[in-house]
């Protein structure tokens, strides 16, 4: 092995070779893999620099393809029809074009015509849907591919057996004995159970003996069927966030809608009905003070009135009759209105007149007023006949939009402010509670309201002089007010019914603005609906699509006041003129309602005698395709005379006024305000405007402009810009060679043309946006036509590139810039990419089929057009093709132009890329804005140009010449400059050119030479490698880089890409001394390991240059585990999941779907095992123990130096369990990393990131070449090969089955902490966990340090369910996603299964294949032992049996350990709730048994195992179920009874005894279960069990231990310490037989300082237990690290118990065996530890320990619990009534209602008078009693808080059975109890075994309160710091007056006369001289009071002293009377009956 050179290129992180040596030394000793990575090929490049890749091409010619053809055959080379043209027809709204057929169009119309009417030119790479780019894997397409998974069946999820037949559950109840059946009651009935049983099905084969290589072959068969073919789809999509490649399609360009409302008009009603009125319905937008759409005219009149007008009418066509129309709203917001405007016939009188009879008139008046109706409707006849073709205003109202929209909510949605609308009952009854209601002023939609149907009642008559349309907008704003003036005026009253709805999306019958059928259109006859064009509120950016010619013309006003004559009822008529003959007026006026469709001439309404009118009119007109100078408009003014005179004409033309439509070749729009001339225009008038004074005119006011109008067009073929419009008429003007031209006021020659032309050039940029982008298709066209087809000038060529693309670069930054808003995700402007890819073509190609091309698949729309033709017909359309060169259209001009053009045409994408690389800096920033615009353009040039010049055929490598591709080498080097250089200037913009960059690089791969592809990208990312040396933020680069790489993979051809069918070569001068991998010996193979297979597994140099693009993803992903890398979360979760998505195509991919194919594709993912299996140590631990990751690495790994290396003499996995791992010094088994400092640096990967990476080490599992792997296994090195162990331990626990219980519960806190408790203590059990060690997990949980992706990555906590934002998950989701979580779970463990198989059958034939197999054997039991699908777990049980049976010494020579384990798994299994799963675990389960027997004639260990894991399971599993475990023992009856091979041996009895012994165990289990709610009885059990297993040591550890966890459940420390103490001195008993060592403590003895009841367990003696004996006290705990994790528990339970005194006294014994170890670091944890136990003594003297009751229980109901009296432990203050409650809320949900009474007193209970239907239970208050002696010893507070045993009450009585009474008669009864064992015990109450009470006279009781009054006084006088208040209290309460029973009336009683019984006499005196030291403390008192007080308080004081003179002087007399017998000595006789001995004793 060679150590890198110091100047090794590492430009991440510069280190000094010192560093790098000593790393590669520890690697080297470590055998760590690590070394390989930093150089890694054979060719010795770093994984920082990229390796030369071959040349593509070059390989594919010269690796002739191996494979038949198919699939296979098809990963070699991309297929031949990848890239087609395809020629998709426009999508035309309108059944017919609508385009004009005029024959001589102008240049501007023709271009406009042919652009509109072109077809789209797709360049389509076929196979891009398939790859990540375009079809993404998304949620919802995992969702979709997940249907149709079978359900797995999982334990925790069943809730009983399929098939669990009534005899489990009689069964139950028979067992369930009553609890005082002893532990081991007589088995006789259980047997009678046993045999009993029904028995699972048996396996058939299972007793036949068969070879192994049989059976594993079976299994394998079994095992591979009916698996899911894709692993990652069972796995959640990768992350939206991180998919940069993503693209879409960008939709071909429309034409452009707004938000589309559908108003329709039902019916109009007058109370009168005397004429026809007609309607006008427009939009529009207060705020804005702009009409927001055209008319619309609607005509509801009845068939009677609208014959009125029959003189007038023609036949109206049917656009003409449309009572609906669609509006469209691009700006919704509440201050839109719809007007709704009503005319009439014009009439004599003014507008008030002629509203009158309506208002004043009702319906039902119509009898009363008939008379006057039929004179008004005779006028109205008159009027109609001769006023018929004029109008009048009449009436107006108006409806607030944003009321229908939002208001929809409210159920009742009367009119707003004015009140103009009712509701009516189907608008009542449509709305509900689905509505959208709109909130805040913009917040406004006009999509999706519920429809709505208004009646509007109140109209408002027009006024004459408020016409106009400001007027309005004042009316509109006033009404929103609440007070609106127009509320006090008075309404014309009709009714006018709409319905408003949004617009369905296809709607039948619609015409167009231009009146053309939208389709679909399915009856010409029917009713239209009509689409009313939209003058947007604001800017509307959006490119036209459909050819549109209209213009509005809007008459404002007239001012005729100066005009003589009789000009009063003025109408204005409109003509459009094509010429000056009155005949040359054309049809091309839009008719109103019910006319003719077009007409010639149009008339305003006319106010009556008004001469300077308003008018509100909207003339429509449509503008013929080819304007010309003659073209414009007339209007004619007349005077109507309304009455009819005689002689006097109808109308008089009193003015003229005209507008030329063209000026300048531009279109005149705008507002005029003309001159009205008097007379006739004179001839040729139409070239002048009005404004030129005409000779011989006469104008009316002097030629002042009196007429004020407005022209506005809507027109795709008239941009309206002065810039554009210049541009296009030079343009035109060049094709069209028509010189000389007159541009404005000059003329135009060949000369100044071109300057002109770059001076147009360059003001494009100067256009204002909007047109800008509405013609941006027109103008991207023209300039594109510049570049390529240079205008030829005179003859000479004027090569305009340069211009032409700087102005490219300006508008397309100017479009996008307008659209900002509408940008995809990359930052792409969406009209853009909709150009390049429909619109863009290369002009003058039209994109035909030269002569001998096959026909190109056109999509079925194209080919429908005729039948039988070929396609290059249509294609050809406009141009003829010409037959020298396809590329060329013939244009029109001589022959030599034709030369001269083919010398001038240039290819778009040469031209582009030469001109970008030589722009300058301006231009260059703005191209850099948009470069993906130009790369884009460029990649369908040079597709346009392979297509169509058939050059597909032709060699990648000719097909573009040298100097372009140098140019895209020069521009590509150039923009990943920039990339690199504004990385820290402008993110933003670095980031949209790397990705632009890449999107160019990876289309290129489909287009040019791939090697030189390759090589582009290997300079690209040497760039960013020189730049990361110096960069201050390597990470921003380097995510950049890996979104470049990402986006490069994502080609659909990625995997051809890599060339997969190549092999490998070696290369050609192999270094082994570089390479790690080759130096070291392999394990399994007595050859050295062969480099190819090697090399495939390994980030090589010869990898990485086959498989370029797959080695540069792996590189990036090796790079971000680099523990050195830096940003690395971030880069992590980048890498993985680029890594996850390309798999996760693949698996979509159905190129790929069979398995050869993805085992060809797995290849390029081979490395990926070696960099998981080297990143391991950093992978999060799903197994959530210390330092499981490499729990297995580390048991193989052989090159740890042995320096008091415990490697040798404890099994490491021991060591493990024990949390703080070995103790020897320095020896850290746990990680095979070498020396700890190399091990664990580097940043963590976050659960989320390990979780995908294992994700993708799985899939490559599942897909490699099983014989490959095999190959790869077989050159491992031990500890890699224990490392890969640990890796598939990791999938494990990582895809573990969490359970529907957990999906519900959506913790999101985080990813793994669900285990719940049951879960937890399993484990414990299971060995993998010590319970230590769960509290060392719990406390790392706490620490700031313990799980730090938590903190990190907020983010990664919950990936793996996306939608655990939403709290609230339907019940179909959760099932769904426990379905795909049970089928990922199962499918990850079977992947798992399948690779231990190929380790097994490479192990085989090793030497080290012990070890390894135990390491095989321990990831088999994990995967038992996880919750696991009944699928995984009859394969699991199957791989496991076949384990056994071929390598049983595994078993039963070595390590009980994994016997242990085995059998608890297989036990657990055997009591599952389905049946598959038992069957096969007891199958195992009797094959172990078989397999024990046959090595040794008995299954002693299989027997002690399987005992021990049963109480174990049974002691902690809660949901156990023993209905299905007896079934299973029933089984292996079965199996032992029809075993034919061991008839003749005692097996079959061996078997029969050990399951009725489980038998035995199991019916303790269901009395376990029936306490289940009582603790105490619960843990009495226990206690039980644990006393039947006195005689094996190791059944008794497991019950305490299950005990300790019970009691840690219920918050017991204190108990739980306890039990673990016990468990100690078991584990000390056992080694002290072994062997005396000095440093172990003696036995139990040792701990009876912790507690007296230790000694208990001293029952393990010589004659019960000989140490040797096999298979006892074999468990992991009787060792001497068992004995150190046993009492670090116990002293970590008595730490939160607060029991610190008994901390110290356990790490007495625990401090000489770490001594003996010189394990420091715990030693000088365990001072540490200590120190905080003596602070904690020393700050919380008063701790709480626990309050005491006594308990008794009787009545027959409790069963062995009757008349037995317990002591109970309750937590500290806990009050009487708490624990009452307790017990009865207990026992009456146990007995019934009506049965439990609790006892109320204390006294003793006679059991006579009590009712024996009813339990009774009496509590007392107890206090811990110490005697006088006792109480020396006990000096502190925890002195008189532990081991207590002996407790008192006291009881007062009188003679007569009161409680309480007088002085003389109040006796007390004071109870002494004593408890068999000292508390705090292994349980929380403890019977009483000995009872003593004592009766006190009442003198005895004075005397006794008497003491207790003097000790208070004594005490508060002393106390210190004194406390006033409190000594004030006891004052008043020994010499206050009033005080009943004091102290005056105890002495009066006891003291006034002296005894006569002499033996009284002594307690007499006792009195006397208590009240003597009761006088003397009293006055020390008042003494310290008086100094105490302040002046306030001296009254008080003396008070007292007052009150404490009485009292003095009242006892004196008392007091001083002598005995006679007081001096007299005492006989014998006498006994002083406060004395203990004097009790009488009522002993129990």
């Amino acid at each position: 092995m060679s150590f890198p050179a110091p100047n090794n290129p590492l430009p991440v992180l510069p280190r000094t070779v010192a560093a790098e040596v000593r790393k590669q030394v520890s690697r080297e000793r470590s055998g760590s893999p690590h070394s390989s990575r930093r150089s890694s090929s054979s060719l010795g490049v770093p994984l920082t620099e990229v390796i030369e890749p071959l040349d593509f091409e070059d390989v594919l010619l010269s690796c002739p393809p191996d494979a038949e053809p198919g699939p296979l055959r098809d990963l070699v080379e991309f297929p031949a029809d990848d890239l087609e043209l395809l020629l998709q027809p426009r999508e035309c709204r309108t059944t017919e074009p609508g385009i004009p057929e005029d024959g001589k169009l102008d240049a501007q119309v023709r271009a406009a015509v042919e652009m509109y009417t072109e077809d789209w030119v797709i360049v389509h790479r076929r196979y891009q849907h398939l790859s990540a780019a375009y079809s993404p894997v998304t949620t919802e397409t995992q969702r979709e591919r997940q249907k149709g998974l079978t359900r797995q069946v999982f334990e925790q999820d069943a809730s009983g057996d399929e098939k669990s037949g009534p005899e489990d559950s009689d069964d139950s109840q028979r067992c369930s004995g009553s609890p005082d059946d002893t532990p081991r009651s007589s088995g006789a009935s259980g047997i009678f159970d046993l045999r009993n049983l029904a028995a699972d099905s048996l396996l058939p084969s299972l007793l036949e003996r068969a070879a192994p290589e049989d059976v594993d072959r079976r299994n394998e068969v079994l095992r591979r069927q009916h698996r899911p073919q894709a692993l990652l789809t069972l796995y959640p999509a990768p992350d939206e966030d991180e998919a940069v490649e993503r693209c879409s399609r960008p939709e071909p360009p429309r034409e452009h809608f707004g938000q589309r409302i559908l108003v329709k008009c039902l019916s109009l009603k007058f109370e009168i009905e005397i004429e026809p009125i007609f309607g006008i319905l427009a939009l529009y937008d207060v705020r804005e003070k702009k009409k927001i759409s055209e008319n619309f005219y609607f005509d509801l009149n009845s068939d009677s009135m609208k014959g009125l007008l029959r003189a007038h009418g023609t036949h109206p066509a049917i656009s003409t009759l449309a009572r609906s129309a669609i509006f469209s709203v691009t700006y919704p917001s509440p201050d839109i209105f719809l007007v709704i405007k009503l005319e009439k016939v014009l009439q004599q009188g003014d507008i008030s007149e002629c509203c009158e009879p309506y208002m004043v008139m009702k319906e039902a008046d119509t009898a009363k007023n008939k008379e006057k109706l039929e004179k008004l409707r005779l006028a109205a006849e008159q009027f109609c006949t001769r006023l018929g073709r004029y109008r009048m205003p009449f009436a107006w109202t108006a409806v607030h939009l944003a009321n229908i929209v939002s208001s929809a909510g409210q159920l009742d949605r009367d009119s707003d402010s004015e009140g103009e609308r009712r509701p009516t009952w189907t608008d009542r009854r449509r709305r509900g509670p689905q509505d959208r209601t709109s909130s805040g002023d913009d917040a406004c939609s006009f999509s999706g309201f519920r429809p709505a149907t208004l009646t509007v009642t109140n109209f408002f008559k027009q006024e004459a002089e408020r016409l106009s349309d400001e007027d309005l907008f004042k009316f509109l704003a006033d009404m929103r007010r609440p007070s609106s003036l127009l509320r006090r005026l008075r309404p014309v009253t009709a009714q006018l019914k709409i319905d408003i709805s949004p617009a369905p999306e296809n709607p039948h019958f619609c015409l167009s603005p231009e009146l053309l059928h939208i389709k679909p259109y399915p009856d010409p006859r029917a009713r239209p609906t009509k689409e009313m064009l939209e003058f947007p509120a604001r800017e509307v950016y959006a490119p036209h699509t459909s050819y549109r010619n209209l213009l509005y013309v809007y008459p404002h006003s007239l001012n005729f006041s100066s005009r003589q004559g009789s000009v009063r009822n003025l109408a204005v008529r409109i003509q459009y003129m094509a010429g000056e003959d009155p005949s040359q007026a054309l049809p091309v006026i839009f008719g109103k309602s019910s006319c003719s469709e077009f007409t010639r001439e149009a008339f305003t309404p006319v106010v009556y005698h008004n001469k300077s009118p308003e008018f509100y009119e909207e003339f429509k007109l449509r503008l013929p395709a080819c304007v010309t100078e003659n073209h414009h408009l007339l209007f004619t003014f007349y005077h109507v005379s309304c009455q009819p005179r005689p002689g006097a004409a109808l109308e008089t033309p009193v003015g003229f006024t005209w507008v030329p439509l063209l000026q300048h070749g531009r279109l005149r729009t705008g507002p005029f305000c003309l001159p009205v001339s008097v007379d006739q225009p004179p001839p040729s008038y139409s070239v002048l405007t009005p404004d030129v004074a005409l000779p011989g005119m006469r104008w009316v006011d002097g030629h002042k402009g009196v007429f004020s109008v407005e022209l506005t067009a809507a027109s795709s073929v008239h941009p309206q810009d002065l810039h554009l419009d210049k541009f296009f008429t030079l343009v035109h003007v060049l094709e069209e060679g028509a010189f000389p031209f007159r541009l404005k006021d000059t003329v135009l020659s060949e000369g100044t043309v071109e300057q002109e032309l770059r001076a147009s050039l360059a003001s494009l940029r100067l256009a204002s946006p909007e047109p800008l982008v509405a013609f941006s298709h027109h103008v991207l066209d023209k300039l594109v036509r510049l570049v390529v087809r240079p205008p030829i000038i005179s003859g000479q060529i004027v090569n305009l590139g340069r211009g032409a693309f700087e102005a490219m670069a300006h508008v397309v930054s100017l479009v996008h810039r307008s659209l900002e808003t509408a940008q995809d995700a990359r930052g792409h402007c969406l009209q853009l990419a909709a150009y390049v890819h429909y619109a863009f073509r290369l002009p003058g190609t039209e994109p035909s089929l030269p002569g001998g091309a096959p026909p190109v698949t056109v999509q079925a729309a194209t080919l429908a057009r005729g039948s039988g033709r070929p396609a290059s017909l249509y294609l050809a359309r406009s141009k003829s093709i010409s037959s020298s060169n396809p590329d060329l259209a013939v244009a029109p001009g001589s022959l030599d132009d034709e030369v001269s053009r083919i010398l001038a045409s240039k290819l778009l994408h040469e031209e582009l890329a030469l001109q970008w690389v030589v722009s300058s800096s301006a231009v260059r920033e703005a191209v850099l804005q948009h470069a993906w615009f130009f790369f884009q353009l460029m990649v369908k040039s040079m597709a346009l140009h392979l297509l169509l010049g058939q050059r597909l055929d032709t060699p990648r490598k000719l097909r573009f010449p040298g100097r372009f591709l140098d140019d895209i080498a020069a521009l590509v080097g150039s923009v990943g400059l920039e990339v690199t250089t504004r990385v820290h200037k402008d993110m933003e913009l670095a980031e949209r050119l790397n990705a632009s960059l890449a999107f160019f690089l990876s289309d290129l791969l489909s287009l040019a030479d791939r090697g030189f592809v390759f090589s582009l990208v290997r300079a690209h990312y040497k760039q960013v490698a020189t730049r990361l040396q110096s960069s201050p933020n390597p990470a921003a680069l380097l995510t950049l880089r890996m979104d470049f790489t990402r986006i490069l993979c994502s080609h659909e051809h990625y995997v051809t890409l890599n060339l997969p069918c190549c092999p490998l070569s070696p290369p050609a001068s192999p270094s082994p001394s570089v390479s790690s991998t080759t130096s070291q010996s392999s394990t399994f193979s007595s050859q050295a390991p062969d480099p190819k297979v090697t090399s495939m597994f390994e980030l090589s140099g010869p990898f990485r240059q086959q498989h370029f693009l797959a080695g540069l993803l792996l590189t990036e992903l090796a790079l971000a585990l680099d523990p050195e890398a830096e940003g690395a979360s971030v880069l992590h979760k980048k890498a993985i999941s680029a890594v996850h998505s390309l798999l996760c195509s693949h698996d979509t991919d159905s190129r790929y779907a069979e398995a050869t194919v993805k085992a060809r594709v797995a290849e390029l993912y081979l490395p990926l095992l070696s960099l998981a299996r080297d990143t391991l140590p950093r992978l999060h631990d799903f197994a959530e123990g210390p330092g499981q990751r490499s729990r297995l690495a580390s048991m193989l790994d052989s090159d740890l130096d042995g320096e008091g290396d415990f490697g040798g003499t404890i099994n490491p996995s021991v060591a493990m369990a024990i949390a703080g791992g070995p103790l020897a010094p320095g020896s850290r088994a746990s990680i095979s990393q070498g020396p700890p400092t190399a091990s664990r640096s580097g940043c963590p990967l976050s659960a989320e990131s390990s979780r995908t990476l294992l994700a993708c080490v799985l899939w490559v599992l599942k897909n490699a070449e099983p014989a490959l792997l095999q190959r790869w296994a077989a050159d491992l090195a031990l500890p890699q090969l224990g490392r890969l162990l640990d890796l598939l331990y990791l999938c494990l626990a990582a895809f573990e089955y969490k359970g529907k219980k957990a999906f519900e519960r959506i913790n999101s806190l985080t990813f793994k902490k669900s285990l719940d408790m049951k879960a937890r203590l399993e484990e414990a059990i299971l060995g993998t966990i010590g319970a230590r060690q769960e509290m060392v997990r719990r406390s790392r949980e706490r620490s700031p340090f313990g799980h730090q992706e938590n903190v990190r990555w907020r983010k990664s906590i919950t990936h793996w369910r996306q939608t655990s934002d939403r709290v609230d998950k339907t019940k179909d989701e959760v099932e769904h996603e426990a379905l795909v979580e049970g089928n990922l779970a199962t499918e990850a463990s079977l992947v798992v299964l399948d690779t231990l198989e190929i380790i097994v059958q490479t192990v085989m034939l090793s030497e080290a294949r012990e070890s390894v197999l135990g390491a095989v054997l321990k990831v088999v039991l994990y995967s038992l032992g996880s919750a696991q699908s009944a699928l995984f777990l009859q394969h699991g049980l199957a791989t496991q049996r076949a384990l056994v049976s071929k390598f049983p010494e595994l078993l039963f020579e070595e390590d009980t350990e994994l016997c242990a384990d085995l059998c608890l798994r297989l036990l657990r299994h055997c009591g599952s709730r389905i049946s598959t799963i038992r069957t096969h675990a007891s199958a195992s389960l009797y094959l172990l048994m078989r397999q024990n027997f046959e090595i040794g004639h008995n299954f002693a260990r299989v027997k002690m195992q399987v005992t021990m894991s049963l109480s174990s399971l049974v002691g902690t599993t809660q949901n156990f179920s023993e209905e299905h475990l007896r079934r299973s023992l029933k089984t292996i009856l079965t199996y032992a009874e029809e075993d034919v091979g061991l008839r003749d041996s005692t097996f079959a009895e061996q078997v029969q005894d050990l399951m009725f012994n489980l038998h035995m165990i199991l019916t303790d289990t269901v009395k376990m279960k029936e306490h289940q709610e009582d603790p105490e009885m619960l843990i009495d059990l226990m206690y039980r069990i644990a006393r039947g297993y006195q005689g094996s040591p190791d059944l008794r550890l497991t019950w305490l231990q299950n005990m300790a966890g019970k009691h840690a459940e219920l918050g017991n420390h204190a108990e739980a310490a306890q039990c673990m103490v016990h468990a100690a001195a078991l584990v000390a008993e056992y080694l002290a037989l072994l062997e005396d060592r000095r440093h172990l403590p003696v036995g139990c003895v040792s701990f009876q300082n912790i507690s007296s009841n230790v000694l208990e367990e001293s029952a393990i003696s010589d004659d019960i237990l000989s140490p040797d004996e096999e298979g006892f006290c074999s468990g992991k705990h009787f060792t001497e690290l068992g004995l150190v994790g046993l009492l670090e528990q116990a002293a970590a339970y008595f730490t939160m118990g607060g029991l610190y005194e008994a901390v110290n006294e356990v790490y007495k014994n625990l401090i000489p065996i770490l001594e003996a170890h010189r394990d420091y670091k715990k030693l000088a944890a365990v001072h540490g530890k200590l120190q905080e136990a003596f602070t904690k003594i020393m700050h919380q003297p008063q701790r709480m320990f626990g309050t005491y009751f006594r308990v008794g229980f009787y009545g027959a109901r409790f069963g062995d619990l009757d008349e037995q009296e317990f002591v109970y432990k309750e937590p500290s203050i806990t009050k009487l009534a708490e624990i009452s409650h307790r017990l009865e809320e207990f026992y009456t949900e146990r007995f019934g209602d009506d049965v439990v009474e609790i006892i109320k007193d204390s006294n003793p209970v006679d059991k006579s008078k009590l009712d024996p239907q009813k339990a009774y239970i009496q509590i007392t208050y107890v206090e811990p009693y110490f005697d006088t002696y006792e109480l020396k010893d006990r000096v502190t507070y925890f002195d008189r808080n532990y081991g207590l045993r002996t407790f008192l009450f006291c009881t007062p009585f009188t003679p007569d059975g009161r409680a309480h009474g007088e002085l003389h008669e109040q006796h007390k009864r004071k109870t002494l109890l004593s408890t068999n064992h000292a508390f705090p015990y292994i349980k929380t109450r403890i019977r009483v075994c000995h009872r003593e009470e004592t009766v006190l006279t009442p003198v005895e009781v004075a005397i006794e309160d008497m003491q207790k009054k003097t000790r208070e006084l004594a005490f508060a006088t002393e106390q210190d710091p004194p406390d006033a208040k409190m000594l004030q209290m006891v004052l008043q309460g020994s010499v206050g007056p009033t005080v009943n029973q004091g102290p005056l009336e105890v002495a009066q009683v006891f003291l006034a006369e002296i005894p006569e019984d002499p033996k009284l006499f002594r307690h007499h005196n006792k009195l006397r001289l208590c009240f003597k030291d009761f006088c003397k403390r009293c006055e020390d008192a008042l003494r310290k009071n008086k100094a105490l007080i302040g002046p306030d308080q001296k009254e008080y004081h003396r008070e007292l002293e007052r009150n404490y003179c009485r009292l003095r002087e009242a006892l004196q007399p008392l007091l001083t009377q002598r005995l006679p017998q007081l001096l007299a000595p005492t006989p014998a006789s006498l006994r002083n009956s406060l004395n203990r001995a004097s009790f009488r004793k009522a002993d129990l």
